[in-house]
């Protein structure tokens, strides 16, 4: 356990609490760097890596036994205050996209590669003196990847990823067209899981306010008609296939609005690799064709058809 207690050491001398000073917090550093029980601190690197390598590499070097479902853990208690201290920084995609990834700045990958060495106080003492400029730094960095959405007539950002520029697609695209005048009462980010939660709004229609990762990704309410649509955004997973419709409708069960669901695609490519899984009497929106839906809903909207 020696080369978990250095980097245990290394997170005290540049400034960490206690709190991300623990086991969990020193095998990320390690994994991060690739350092192995036998190497030395100047065989440092800073490779861009997803919280599973870090998992692995620990219970594969470390013999710890972290599962794949505690990458929340990780991210939480670990890399997110790591990146705050400008001590790690990521690629600026979304955290749920499969090429999301985190490496050490390059300012910690000088000081690792010190560490325990006749230049390492020299090498700590520039990366303290300049400590606050690189979380300005980084966090401009960050800042500058985020894209402004305005929702409910307030200007919001939301982080940079294909899941968010489908939700922005929906609510500044979709919502005017098939949704006019109602209200975004649930939004999520990314990063910061509920951006938008009108908890009194939703309770008033209803809705069992649970863990964000049962919400749908935007629910909309249209006040006028008494409808509530149930978004989807989906670049990867989530469609409204069956499951999520009877896992959305024991949500609301005492809501006695209209339910409207919908799947969200940027594109009709991903539409096609979900068609198949779709639930029917639902409704599809395609970013990239925003005047047009598709009605996976029998003969709600059969009728004769106005010729030119």
């Amino acid at each position: 356990m020696e080369k978990v207690e250095e980097a245990r050491k290394f997170l005290e001398l540049v400034g960490m609490p206690k709190a991300q000073q623990a086991d969990i917090c020193c095998y990320v550093l390690l994994a991060m760097a690739g350092i192995k029980p036998d190497m030395s601190w100047n065989e440092a690197k800073n490779d861009w890596i997803r919280i599973h390598d870090i998992i692995q590499f620990s219970n594969t070097f470390y013999a710890t036994t972290y599962a794949e479902n505690s990458r929340e853990t990780f991210r939480k208690q670990a890399l997110h205050r790591f990146r705050t201290a400008a001590l790690v920084e990521d690629n600026g995609m979304a955290t749920n996209s499969p090429n999301y990834r985190y490496r050490l700045t390059e300012e910690t990958l000088k000081m690792l590669k010190t560490f325990r060495s006749l230049e390492w106080q020299k090498s700590l003492n520039h990366f303290l003196a300049y400590h606050d400029k690189l979380i300005d730094i980084y966090a401009s960095k960050k800042q500058m990847t985020m894209m402004p959405v305005k929702i409910n007539g307030a200007d919001f950002k939301f982080s940079a990823g294909k899941h968010n520029e489908l939700q922005k697609a929906i609510i500044e695209e979709f919502a005017p067209r098939f949704a006019p005048n109602s209200e975004c009462l649930y939004v999520g980010d990314t990063v910061k899981k509920d951006l938008v939660k009108n908890v009194a709004k939703l309770t008033e229609l209803g809705f069992e306010i649970t863990l964000h990762d049962k919400m749908p990704d935007v629910v909309l309410y249209r006040e006028d008609k008494d409808w509530i649509y149930f978004v989807e955004s989906v670049t990867s997973v989530g469609p409204m296939d069956p499951k999520r419709i009877l896992e959305i409708t024991e949500m609301t069960r005492n809501v006695t609005a209209g339910k409207i669901f919908v799947t969200a695609f940027l594109d009709f490519k991903t539409y096609k690799k979900f068609s198949e899984s779709l639930a029917w009497e639902t409704e599809v929106w395609i970013a990239e064709m925003p005047e047009h839906m598709i009605h996976l809903n029998g003969n709600r909207f059969m009728g004769p058809k106005v010729t030119f």
